[in-house]
């Protein structure tokens, strides 16, 4: 290691408190419960309910972000128009609006006084204090991670292929499920796991629109709140495992993924 410039020993050095500092809590964090509080809160049907009830929504924002974002997210990678630009920032807005100011404008487009929300009454839908409006919360700011990276996949399929698909007689959608689907499955896999994990940690957006029923994230604030950081701590760990296991299931896709190419 001698020799090496005193820049690579400074960024090496950013790079160890970098990692410190990520690190350093989530171990404190794991850590400081004992076995038996971890095992009580498993076994509190609060605990394990709004656990439950992160990973159902996040899953429902990651299946409904699927099947509207895919065809978005093909188009987008292989047609050029006018417009495309500004149609690619709005889908990134989620993530530059502060969280509760999303669940304050989906409850005012879901009032009684707009006429969106006055179809959704007709309809017997409602977004406040319920899972559909946990859902639309979670599709709301996971949507943009999913669109990203089916987007980056479709992009890595050659448009030769499609070519010589639909040349032989195949129609756009038999070539799409035919060969552009297999091709970009893990970058779409990708997308589902990133939408999901953003959305099962999502708090503020969804303590706006829907306190109760509780999802884990509102019942570690609640709890903090009510008891102290020695009760939040169980429920907070078993969410991070939650999303610790999405993000190596994230890993092992994109290492398995940089092998192939």
């Amino acid at each position: 290691m001698r020799g090496k410039d005193p820049f690579f020993w400074f960024a090496l050095s950013c790079g160890a408190v970098v990692v410190a500092f990520i690190v350093i809590p989530l171990v404190e964090l794991m850590t400081s419960p004992s076995i038996s509080s971890l095992w009580e809160g498993l076994k509190d049907k609060e605990v394990v309910r709004s656990i439950r009830l992160s990973v159902y929504t996040a899953g429902s924002a990651a299946l409904i972000s699927f099947l509207f974002g895919t065809p978005l997210a093909y188009l987008l990678a292989r047609h050029e128009f006018k417009g495309k630009r500004f149609l690619e920032g709005v889908i990134d807005l989620p993530i530059v609006i502060p969280h509760p100011v999303v669940g304050i404008a989906i409850l005012g487009v879901a009032g009684r006084e707009h006429w969106i929300g006055q179809i959704l009454g007709e309809l017997g839908i409602r977004m406040l204090g319920s899972v559909t409006g946990i859902i639309t919360v979670l599709t709301f700011v996971g949507i943009p991670f999913y669109i990203h990276s089916a987007k980056t996949g479709f992009e890595s399929v050659s448009p030769r292929l499609e070519k010589v698909s639909r040349s032989l007689g195949a129609s756009m959608l038999s070539t799409f499920l035919r060969i552009t689907f297999p091709l970009a499955w893990r970058s779409m896999l990708s997308g589902i796991v990133m939408c999901s994990a953003r959305a099962i940690s999502e708090f503020g957006a969804v303590v706006v629109v829907a306190y109760h029923p509780m999802t884990a994230p509102v019942l570690i604030y609640e709890r903090f709140e009510g008891y102290g950081l020695k009760y939040s701590q169980p429920v907070a760990v078993w969410l991070v495992l939650v999303c610790l296991a999405l993000f190596f299931i994230l890993r092992i896709l994109a290492i398995r993924k940089a092998e192939e190419t």
